[in-house]
């Protein structure tokens, strides 16, 4: 975390001593901002679009008020409390509702461009916006402006008790704000309000479709889903109605009441309550909300039984990466398959009953049929995984979104190795193939990269335009050219093409045929045996 500090703490001070930016004029207010010194446009970090509750932490966060005199826009360090993913060191404030705004300098409300809005993943307990990880420098070039979010993580973002003070999915709410916030001043900077396309990555992929299957205002056109859907066993809907009295007792405060516990927390240092759920092991993700009158919901049912009226005249990029577990597997080790049930994990999307064990034999026998499980079954292991988790999850919302009536659907799969691949590369993975969450190296600039090689500014070129066209055009390829030299079709409930992401551009049908027809048949099989189902 020093690295991590030190690097956004010389970034703001360069900035700062560096240049004095462009002024902008909101409906919060004066903004300045500031000239990137890496590229044709500005910077305007830091932004505050929400302020979290002093006295209830965990609820929902109220709209930044108005600025009452310039706000300098300098600084993208804020996090929101987490243990972050680089050093595992627990940081973070709650005076971390922030946006960073990048405006491509032709950009004007005379001469406005489209917006691209990035939700960041990170399993809804870590994550931030700046630019460590999110660089601008290569979406930005194509002029779009790009808009990352900050929003709450782990028990202030995601704990759910079915109360009006606390009903659940803060975070998501906080990322609801923002885009409201968006609308409602992007065109000061010079953004079309008419073109916004919201994209997000794991579990930022399932914050993009919970904002389309709610019941909230349309604040968006299109949307771009990497890795993942809410429709996957990751995503399940999980509430822990005993967590504040779980982290009270064990910060030292032993209570049966919510209330008093929750007021006990407010007055804690945040670091502590993250330890705590960390110690305690306790889970945060997106619930189904209990409604309460004068209360914004946004899960009122689960996704399965989402209606989604906004699907129709929307349009959607979707996809995976080839080997979407592979780090996972790469780096398990020998000793870690003795007594490895792998396939117990469909009891993260399925009720365990009497005929759990059957469906975890057919399940077992597709994959690895009746063979040991050791280290020599690496591989298919890391396909069940990445189909169970990833893969099917976005296919089966491609279909959804079909039988929904979206306007277009343009399906992918990465499959480059290449120097950048972010996660591999962070675990020391060489094996070929692109793991979950690879493909960022190749969207943005991350700052710890400082060179790389043709074929990967090859790839940095052919992505960034593919997704800035889909941006501007709702075509990822309205003209073919040297860079894009093939025509990416959308899905049709006959033909799933998608573009195969490699060193090569190509279209394909129906990735992993086998694999996915067989994960929609057992779906289709056990139906009723969905958690989904079991609360609806």
């Amino acid at each position: 975390m020093v690295v991590l500090l030190l690097f956004l703490s010389a970034l703001s001070f360069y900035n700062v001593q560096g240049n004095v930016g462009p002024l902008v004029q909101t409906n919060q207010g004066l903004i300045r901002g500031l000239q990137a010194d890496d590229g044709d446009y500005s910077m305007f970090l830091g932004i505050p679009f929400g302020k979290v509750q002093e006295d209830n932490p965990f609820g929902p966060a109220l709209p930044h008020p108005k600025f009452e005199q310039v706000f300098n826009a300098y600084d993208d360090s804020a996090i929101c409390p987490q243990r972050e993913e680089f050093n595992r060191t627990i940081t973070g404030t709650l005076d971390c509702l922030h946006l960073h705004i990048y405006v491509p300098n032709k950009a004007s409300p005379k001469n406005k461009v489209p917006v691209l809005a990035w939700i960041y993943g990170g399993g809804f307990n870590v994550g931030f916006a700046g630019r460590f990880l999110y660089g601008p420098q290569f979406l930005v070039r194509h002029d779009i402006i790009l808009v990352s979010i900050n929003y709450r993580l782990g028990p202030y973002g995601f704990m759910c008790l079915d109360t009006p003070e606390v009903p659940g999915n803060q975070g998501l709410k906080d990322q609801l704000l923002a885009l409201r916030w968006i609308k409602d001043n992007i065109d000061a900077f010079g953004g079309d309000v008419n073109k916004i396309t919201i994209m997000g990555e794991s579990a930022g992929s399932v914050s993009v479709e919970l904002h389309l299957m709610s019941e909230q205002e349309k604040l968006f056109n299109q949307i771009i889903m990497q890795s993942t859907s809410a429709l996957s066993p990751l995503a399940e809907p999980f509430s822990d109605k005993t967590a504040p009295l779980k982290i009270a007792e064990k910060l030292g405060y032993k209570t049966t009441d919510l209330s008093d516990a929750l007021k006990f927390l407010a007055k804690i240092d945040p670091k502590a309550i993250i330890a705590a759920s960390i110690d305690l092991s306790l889970l945060f993700v997106t619930c189904v909300e209990k409604r309460f009158d004068g209360v914004e919901s946004l899960i009122s049912v689960h996704p399965l039984h989402a209606d989604i009226p906004k699907a129709k005249n929307t349009k959607v990029l979707a996809g995976f990466n080839n080997k979407e577990q592979l780090v996972q597997a790469a780096t398990r080790s020998a000793d870690a398959f003795k007594n490895l049930n792998i396939f117990q994990l469909l009891a993260m999307g399925f009720n365990v009953d009497e005929d759990f064990q059957v469906m975890e034999d057919i399940v077992r026998r597709f994959y690895i049929g009746d063979e040991e499980v050791t280290e020599l079954l690496r591989w298919k292991i890391m396909e069940f995984e990445s189909d169970w988790f990833f893969n099917y999850p976005m296919q089966w919302a491609v279909t959804n979104y079909l039988e929904k009536g979206v306007q277009e659907v343009y399906q992918y799969m990465f499959s480059y190795s290449g120097g950048r691949n972010f996660f591999k590369n962070r675990n020391n993975v060489t094996e070929v193939g692109a793991a979950h969450a690879d493909e960022l190296g190749y969207l943005f600039d991350l700052s710890f990269y400082k060179s790389h090689s043709d074929e990967d500014q090859r790839m940095i070129d052919q992505i960034t335009t593919l997704w800035a066209n889909f941006v501007k055009y709702g075509d990822p390829t309205p003209e073919t050219s040297d860079l894009i030299p093939v025509k990416w079709p959308p899905v049709t409930k006959d033909v799933y093409s998608y573009m195969d992401i490699d060193s090569e551009l190509s279209v394909k049908r129906r990735a992993y045929h086998d694999r996915l027809s067989f994960m929609q048949l057992f779906y289709k099989t056990n139906w009723n045996r969905l958690k989904g189902n079991s609360q609806n």
